[in-house]
């Protein structure tokens, strides 16, 4: 019997350490990893121990002789890994920390993510180094709880990692603190060692067509903060009483979307959803969502775990006109061949078996259309269709690029929500890099400007320091990064021992209007929102104002 990774996964890759014959791949020290859709487990090497089950904070690894009818899929996905993955097994050997100077090495991160989060892990591993961590949020876990879809709660269990490194008694919150506003940078850097920013990539790109700014035209970013309760969206105005949702974009976040407008709400009630989406969903008009995909079925930025978990949402069929199936040539010839990477070849053998599947009537449906661009938006205040052109590949590229053809189609539509991706965005007193959108750095160490001088003290990790790519595993190799070049600048007397003790900032942010929550205030809420849930048969109940995290806290009203 062999164990199998199935959806949830994270890329985590805490389940690859304690693998005892190295047969779970891409490892963190492998290139693929940093790219990888997920991790694969080979079963001509697995020995069934089952140690990685143990230690996988998701939930996402079982035998294969548990495995539900949806999930038998990942049998043959994580087998195909290894049809053009050589790998050797054996012990994956530990990795040794360097030895710290004596004395306390105190850090300031910014931002409450998961990159925060795995930085602090291996921070707080030494007693004797001291993590505050801030957030003008109420809460912790960044995307974990704002970004994750509320239908996908395990992959949310990667917050117990998150909940056992805040419980170190060299850890502590400063939640509802917004740096800038109730403490400053120079502040921060007179009173810690080391000040990292984890402040993640905060707004979307954007498409750059007429129309863009029109009522019902949202960004995704929006969209998601919204069903899942951040405080700056709650109120947010969606307008579902159109038939057709258009999202523009191919990649996870533009599948979550897509789910949730066609999700059944009865069944989105057992989630974490927040209650004001709920409802709204409930009178939501919406029967189809057309996905548009500038590229081919090849090049789709979405996961095959994610794609194949459309197939399972009751009542909803994931709709592909065969004839747009169309490959590249050079993608088309590996296919024929049978070189191609097996990831692509397996998205496109799912592509392929969802185009054959029946309708069924009175489904709502999920569209796929591939080498399509939006052209313009039009209506009068709000939007009433969308303008579409059909592409072409572009031959004599190196890449696989499009060109627009003379073809041009409407599609008609209330809501138009892009999901083209994430983008950073300045931060107070650090230097900024506008093309990559992103804080110039060389392995964390913030430069002061691209390929500079290193400024000593400071710090990023996560999507600020390497742009909007990648999710959770992603995220705990680069966060380790920072971390690790914090303690290699400790080690080699690269940092400047404070000029002030930082035994002042509660009281430095409490007389400048802030209410900090700390750890307590935090399990308060957090119990309060499981209590909820439990009553009502869901994870949680989330709250949505900053007053009601507040008195969940124990505060008094203001």
């Amino acid at each position: 019997m062999a164990h199998v990774i199935t959806r949830p996964c994270c890329n985590d890759a805490s389940c690859v350490s304690v693998c005892p014959v190295n047969c779970i791949h891409p490892t963190p020290d492998e290139p693929e990893f940093f790219t990888a859709e997920m991790l694969f487990i080979d079963p001509e090497t697995c020995i069934d121990c089952g140690a990685c089950i143990d230690e996988c904070p998701v939930e996402a690894i079982l035998p294969d002789d548990q495995l539900e009818e949806r999930d038998e899929a990942y049998l043959q996905i994580n087998a195909d890994y290894y049809k053009d993955h050589d790998v050797e097994g054996g012990l994956v050997p530990p990795k040794k920390a360097p030895q710290l100077p004596d004395g306390e090495l105190h850090v300031a991160i910014i931002g409450a993510g998961p990159a925060a989060f795995y930085a602090a892990e291996e921070l707080v591993r030494k007693p004797q180094v001291k993590v505050d961590m801030f957030d003008r949020l109420p809460t912790p876990y960044g995307l974990v709880r704002a970004g994750v879809a509320p239908d996908h709660a395990p992959t949310k269990g990667v917050e117990k990692t998150f909940a056992a490194t805040a419980a170190k008694r060299n850890f502590q919150y400063f939640l509802n603190v917004e740096v800038g506003k109730h403490i400053t940078h120079a502040e921060l850097a007179e009173r810690y060692h080391a000040v990292i920013y984890a402040v993640g990539a905060a707004t979307d790109k954007r498409l750059g067509i007429e129309g863009e700014d029109l009522a019902g035209s949202i960004p995704a970013t929006e969209f998601v903060a919204w069903y899942n309760g951040h405080p700056d969206y709650a109120d947010l105005d969606v307008d579902l009483s159109s038939e057709r949702a258009v999202v523009i974009g191919n990649g996870n976040v533009a599948l979550d979307v897509a789910r949730i407008l066609v999700s059944d709400p009865d069944e989105l009630a057992t989630t974490d959803i927040a209650d004001h989406a709920l409802a709204k969903l409930r009178e939501s008009n919406v029967r189809e969502v057309e996905l548009l995909a500038r590229r081919g079925v090849a090049q789709a930025a979405y996961t095959n775990s994610e794609f194949l978990a459309l197939g399972d949402v009751e009542g909803v069929d994931v709709v592909i006109d065969p004839d747009e199936l169309v490959l590249d040539a050079a993608t088309e010839a590996a296919l024929d061949d049978d070189t191609l990477d097996s990831t692509i070849a397996t998205k496109i053998r799912l592509a392929r078996e969802f185009a054959e599947r029946p309708a069924t009537d009175g489904n709502r449906r999920i569209v796929f259309r591939f080498l399509v661009s939006p052209m313009e938006i039009s209506g009068d205040g709000q939007i009433e269709s969308l303008t579409c052109v059909r592409n072409a590949y572009a031959p004599g590229t190196e890449r696989v690029a499009v060109t627009p053809t003379d073809e041009r189609f409407e599609l008609e539509t209330g809501v138009v929500l892009r999901a083209i991706g994430y983008r950073g965005v300045p931060v107070m007193d650090l230097p900024f890099d506008e093309v990559k959108g992103v804080v110039p750095n060389t392995d964390g160490r913030v430069q002061a400007a691209a390929d500079g001088d290193v400024m000593p003290g400071l710090y990023v990790t996560g999507w600020i320091k390497r742009g909007a790519t990648g999710g959770i595993g992603m995220n705990r190799m680069c966060g380790q990064q920072t971390a690790e070049a914090v303690l290699r600048d400790f080690v080699d007397d690269a940092l400047s021992a404070p000029s002030t003790p930082r035994d002042d900032v509660a009281d430095i942010v409490s007389d400048r209007g802030a209410r900090r929550i700390d750890l307590a205030g935090w399990k308060a809420i957090d119990t309060a929102e499981r209590d909820a849930g439990k009553s009502a048969g869901r994870r949680r109940v989330k709250f949505v104002s900053v007053a009601e995290f507040e008195t969940a806290a124990g505060m008094e009203p203001v």
